[in-house]
């Protein structure tokens, strides 16, 4: 993942920082995961997956 573009994506639900984890990008505050597709991330909270 493209690092300038980790910096500048948030948590579209809290705003927050993401980690960039195995394909996937990961709030620790809301405890989601957003999936990356074809180098593209899917910041749609209803798509997101819950941590567990």
């Amino acid at each position: 993942m493209n690092e300038k573009l980790l910096e500048i994506l948030a948590c579209p639900r809290c705003k927050g920082d993401l980690e960039y984890v195995e394909n996937s990008l990961i709030c620790h505050k809301c405890k989601l995961e957003y999936r990356i597709e074809d180098d593209i991330p899917i910041m749609l909270v209803d798509e997101a997956k819950p941590l567990e």
